[in-house]
């Protein structure tokens, strides 16, 4: 009886024991499935991140051509800008009222007298308008007179000779003469400007000039 009773107690310790395995056998089956889980999840997170890294690769691939374009884009826009700002010119410095009602009339008599140009064929204008001053504390003050010019040629004669003369002088007041740039060419020469007194030092001739004008420079 008290081996029977042994193999007993023994066969239900080997029970218990065979419960406890499978209890820990099943929950080792549940951590390897969502382990297989997140492995899955884990696969296409990286499939979907290679697909996105070589749709940015294949763009950093294009980005120098495409910057260029860019460029070239840019630099037509501001060529044709400037193209069509060549017939303007703004005259600083006017007195006011001095172009009284007409003030296509004042520049179309003005401008040869202060410039000492001769036009042939006399100056015509598409457009001119005069800018009001900001300034309230001195409502007086000389304005400026935006013109653009029916013939750039004409337009481009009168910047060429206030280069070379300096300011002209209308009864005592002093009138500057300016050229219309696109805002990105103006930036530009206003980053040269630093640059010009040391190559009028070295007697280096510069200038700006459209993209298709012929120089010589022979005739500087």
């Amino acid at each position: 009886m008290e081996a029977t009773d042994h193999i007993l107690q023994v066969f239900a310790a080997v029970g218990c024991r065979l419960e406890v395995m499978d209890a820990k056998i099943s929950d080792l089956t549940v951590a390897s499935t969502s382990i297989r889980a997140d492995i899955a999840g884990f696969r296409e997170t990286v499939t979907d991140l290679d697909q996105r890294l070589s749709i940015v690769e294949d763009r950093v691939v294009v980005l120098p051509d495409q910057e260029a374009e860019l460029r070239s884009l840019r630099a037509t826009v501001t060529d044709l800008e400037n193209r069509s700002r060549r017939g303007k010119v703004s005259f600083l410095g006017i007195p006011k009222y001095k172009e009284g009602s007409d003030i296509k009339t004042f520049l179309k008599n003005t401008v040869p007298e202060i410039t000492g140009l001769v036009f042939s064929p006399p100056l015509e204008f598409q457009g001119a308008h005069m800018i009001c001053s900001l300034h309230k504390v001195t409502p007086d003050k000389p304005r400026t007179i935006i013109v653009c010019f029916l013939r750039h040629e004409q337009a481009r004669q009168i910047i060429s000779v206030a280069k070379s003369q300096g300011p002209f002088s209308l009864e005592g007041h002093e009138i500057r003469v300016a050229a219309d740039f696109s805002r990105l060419t103006n930036e530009k020469r206003k980053a040269f400007l630093a640059l010009r007194p040391q190559l009028r030092n070295l007697d280096v001739k510069y200038g700006l000039f459209l993209t298709s004008s012929y120089v010589d420079h022979t005739q500087w």
